[in-house]
């Protein structure tokens, strides 16, 4: 059996609802095994079915709660449901940190739900890089929406808006978070605002602050105007109401066109970043290149500009350069 072949089996059964393939397939995205591009073949024509609701925002903030909320609101409408939560990396294996998360654990034995955390490995913006390909897979076994959690790092985490169709972007009181979303920019990815932890005190101040921050932001007439939702996750409370705008987001998308815009800027980023991947691995990434040494010495000693150096290197064979 080839690759194809074997790609095309796994696929199936994943589909079929055998969680152990599927999480295999994702372990191969992640470790980018050999059949990774095999399978990547098979997953194009099955996927872009699935809603990516992405969430964000500081560690603390209950992305967690809401996320396990929001699962119990998708399956009490018979939906399919998966959460890619990624954690930071393990210093000592590599893996996710804190593993699948014990908030959702109410879900663990729900077969249609599946839940799956993701390791950074030092990928910068709250994200895997291999959480697209991820998403590919689970888009492919038949499920209608999937919750991607991003990492909980605070000022970085706005990558997770070209991934997602839905970002929802959470805060609580009395962590300054409405200030640090201004200094961040998450207001620029935002689609829904959640205040969760409603019930503390200053809730009422941070949408007031919120407000006051979306109504600066500079949108056409046509534009989508983030709504701002206040929860209290930990019992359900304004879940429903969360789950409603993030309907009316998606429906907004559909009728606006701007949802086959997102997924075509999806896309191109995906691309890029694979191609930038592959030229990095081929000019830098085979031991003993001497034409990179040669171009690194004379950089350094000033006999070349980099940018230079560069056009060279990105021109030659690292393949015939190398030894």
């Amino acid at each position: 059996m080839n690759a194809a072949d074997r790609a095309h089996e796994a696929i199936g059964r994943a589909q079929a609802g055998d969680p152990r393939a599927l999480a295999r397939l994702i372990s191969q995205v992640e470790n980018a095994a050999p059949e990774l591009r095999a399978i990547a073949r098979a997953l194009a024509p099955l996927s872009g079915q699935a809603r990516v609701i992405g969430l964000t925002g500081a560690p603390g903030v209950g992305k967690s709660t809401v996320t396990a909320a929001l699962v119990a609101a998708y399956r009490e409408r018979g939906r399919r449901v998966a959460v890619l939560a990624v954690d930071p990396t393990s210093p000592f294996t590599g893996g996710a940190l804190l593993g699948d998360r014990v908030r959702m654990q109410d879900h663990a034995t729900d077969p249609d739900v599946f839940i799956r955390s993701m390791a950074t490995r030092g990928h910068l913006g709250g994200l895997s890089q291999a959480a697209p390909q991820a998403l590919r897979v689970l888009d492919a076994a038949g499920f209608a929406v999937v919750l991607v959690e991003t990492v909980g790092v605070g000022q970085a985490e706005v990558e997770i808006a070209s991934l997602a169709d839905t970002t929802l972007v959470t805060v609580a009181p009395g962590m300054g978070d409405a200030i640090q979303a201004a200094k961040a920019g998450i207001l620029e990815v935002g689609d829904v605002f959640v205040v969760n932890k409603a019930d503390m005190p200053g809730a009422q101040e941070a949408v007031r602050d919120l407000r006051s921050m979306i109504a600066m932001a500079r949108r056409q007439a046509d534009d989508w105007k983030p709504p701002i939702v206040t929860t209290v996750a930990i019992n359900g409370e304004g879940i429903g109401e969360l789950a409603a705008k993030v309907d009316a987001h998606w429906a907004w998308l559909d009728s606006s066109g701007q949802g086959e815009a997102r997924r075509r800027v999806r896309a191109r980023e995906e691309i890029t970043a694979i191609a930038l991947a592959e030229l990095r691995q081929r000019v830098g990434g085979l031991p003993g290149n001497s034409r990179l040494d040669d171009l690194a010495g004379q950089v350094a000693e000033g006999k070349l500009d980099p940018f230079t150096a560069a056009d060279e290197l990105a021109a030659a064979d690292p393949l015939a350069d190398s030894c």
